[in-house]
């Protein structure tokens, strides 16, 4: 007898919870599911009939093999998926940012910032959103999403990015979620920057509200259950904006962000790409995104020696 959708969709979650944790080698939470051509629901990737709407899923579309994750120096995993290395990425430019701040605070004589503060100087010159972008600077938009200004800001930000980005590239895909990512937490910095020209900012706040608006999107596809969702989703928001009345946020960075995603979360299909066509063009797409991201950070850097103009 089949399952009622709602204990269905709890059983899958759990399964693939406990396949991520405890699973075979080269598992991952990405590869676990994909959407119904029919009624758009959610199901088992290896499903022949939905058990939502009854009707025939349709073939698997093959994928490349998926062997062992590779280590660096025998013991350090290899990021497997694009949220991990986004993760990655984050820690990657923290630990450049702290390392700039100690050598900054040698040469002058008050210390640097206490909870792992990160030297403003040294964010404008890694590349925050600043009025720089208005001279010209276009980089800061995208570098910008990867710095961050203390210990709690960081942590903050990949709590919920280890909580949500998985998620989201389990309901598209790797290629789909790089393109979104980079595309909220740009829309965030471009609101910010319209609303506060002359404000200085960072973080990966904008792209992460972006993650919670595309899975807000993504739920009204899903009848009654994408409604409940939506309410836990919503309490997501309401939480950082009571944090954001609190503390010294860019909220709107934040709005710009989750309403982008909104947006893409509605309009954009979940899971693999239907025609050949769609599928190169998203990868195309995520190749662009990040030769974008590398690019602006090569700007950076070629501006790291110059002074602040």
């Amino acid at each position: 007898m089949a399952l009622p959708p709602k204990l269905w969709f709890q059983w899958q979650r759990l399964k693939k919870f406990l396949t991520s944790s405890f699973g075979t080698p080269g598992s991952s939470p990405s590869n676990s599911m994909r959407m119904c051509p029919h009624c758009r629901a959610l199901i088992d990737r290896d499903a022949s009939v939905c058990p939502f709407c009854g009707e025939r899923a349709g073939p698997v579309r093959a994928r490349g093999s998926t062997g062992t994750p590779g280590r660096v120096l025998g013991f350090i995993p290899v990021p497997t998926t694009a949220s991990s290395v986004v993760v990655v990425a984050n820690l990657v430019l923290y630990a450049i940012s702290w390392y700039m701040t100690q050598n900054t605070a040698s040469t002058q004589l008050y210390g640097a910032p206490a909870m792992g503060g990160i030297n403003g100087e040294v964010l404008l010159r890694l590349g925050a959103k600043a009025p720089y972008i208005l001279m010209g600077q276009w980089w800061r938009l995208v570098t910008a999403i990867f710095l961050h200004a203390d210990l709690l800001h960081i942590g903050m930000n990949l709590w919920c990015l280890v909580d949500l980005g998985p998620q989201v590239e389990s309901m598209f895909n790797a290629p789909k979620f790089t393109v979104l990512y980079l595309a909220t937490g740009v829309a965030g910095f471009l609101l910010s920057l319209w609303w506060s020209p002359f404000g200085v900012s960072v973080g990966a706040s904008g792209a992460i509200l972006g993650l919670v608006g595309i899975l807000i999107g993504v739920s009204f596809h899903h009848g009654h259950l994408g409604k409940e969702y939506r309410s836990q989703l919503w309490r997501w928001v309401i939480y950082i904006a009571i944090f954001g009345i609190f503390f010294r946020v860019d909220n709107a960075a934040h709005f710009g962000g989750l309403a982008s995603g909104l947006v893409l979360g509605y309009l954009i299909p979940e899971g693999e790409p239907a025609t050949r066509p769609s599928e190169n063009l998203w990868n195309a797409l995520a190749v662009l995104s990040v030769l974008i991201i590398a690019g602006s950070f090569v700007l950076m850097a070629m501006q790291l020696g110059q002074p602040l103009r």
